[in-house]
């Protein structure tokens, strides 16, 4: 036991090995975090200044360009500040925060996808009852649903993966403090509570898909019978959005799950993390702008104004 070394700080991956790359890596994810907060202000701002644009629908997708923002600045920030000064090193506390705050955007953000698809489905599958449904209240409380359940599952989840110092390495081979990478630093007895966790995270996360799936099939089955090809082009292009941000988000929560852990620096493992940490906050805002017709005319009124 005397022997045994406790690691208080971890150095993170460096893929360059000259100066000069560094400082471009760090130019690199400061313009992608320039183009994803402009983006998400700037789709926050609309929604709040529009009132047009004052129905739940868009209330959520306020709250999750508010929460991309905050996910891309989590993480992309420190791998900005390191790369420019650079710098591999990031304290054991800085590291514990860092993984609780993008969980927490991660968990906060799924459960937001699965409310927008129900919300949808009342629009568009029962819209009579649509105001008696999705009543403000509601709107809020699923709100704070969302961000209550987001951080009690972050706090467990934290807790659980640093409640046992680290011994082994303090080497991370991610630009970030990535969860399978500390997992694989981290002891027996943590990877066994980290196991279980995940086992019932896989189960919450399959039922929320599930209900989310079938709100969708109900949604597009409802649209392909509607007569009126008006009230059809509008909800497809209310509904395409969300529908393509579930699925992006999805597959990024698939790469990072199920690829492979690395256990030495490459750029192939840089540019798969940029793709499920950066791409979804950097991607949104484009795909509303692009598939949405009252964001984009909102746009234009701001634009002309």
């Amino acid at each position: 036991m005397d022997n045994l070394t406790i690691f208080t700080e971890f150095l993170l991956m460096d893929v360059t090995g000259s100066r000069e790359l560094q400082v471009l890596q760090g130019v690199l994810f400061l313009v992608i975090y320039l183009g994803a907060l402009t983006g998400n202000l700037l789709t926050v701002t609309v929604i709040l200044t529009d009132t047009r644009l004052h129905s739940p629908m868009y209330f959520f997708i306020s709250n999750v360009a508010l929460i991309d923002l905050c996910s891309i600045s989590v993480l992309v920030l420190r791998a900005v500040v390191n790369s420019l000064k650079g710098s591999r090193m990031i304290s054991l506390t800085e590291c514990a925060v860092q993984v609780f705050l993008f969980t927490v955007c991660v968990a906060v953000e799924f459960a937001l996808l699965v409310v927008m698809s129900y919300d949808r489905y009342v629009a568009i599958c029962h819209p009579l009852h649509y105001g008696l449904i999705i009543t403000p209240s509601l709107c809020s409380q699923a709100t704070a649903g969302s961000w209550a359940s987001g951080l009690v599952y972050s706090a467990v989840h934290t807790g659980a993966l640093f409640r046992l110092p680290f011994t082994k390495t303090n080497v991370i081979q991610q630009y970030f403090c990535d969860i399978p990478q500390i997992l694989r630093i981290s002891s027996s007895d943590v990877q066994f509570c980290e196991f279980v966790l995940l086992a019932v995270s896989v189960c919450l996360v399959s039922v929320c898909f599930a209900f989310t799936f079938v709100s969708y099939v109900n949604i597009f089955s409802t649209v392909l019978k509607m007569h009126s090809k008006e009230a059809r082009n509008k909800a497809i292009s209310t509904c395409t959005p969300q529908l393509a941000i579930l699925l992006l988000f999805l597959l990024s929560g698939s790469v990072a799950l199920l690829g492979p852990i690395a256990k030495t620096p490459s750029v192939k493992n840089l540019l798969t993390a940029m793709f499920y940490t950066v791409m979804p906050p950097f991607m949104n805002p484009i795909i509303y702008c692009l598939r949405n017709r009252e964001i984009n005319t909102a746009l234009r009124r701001r634009f002309c104004r």
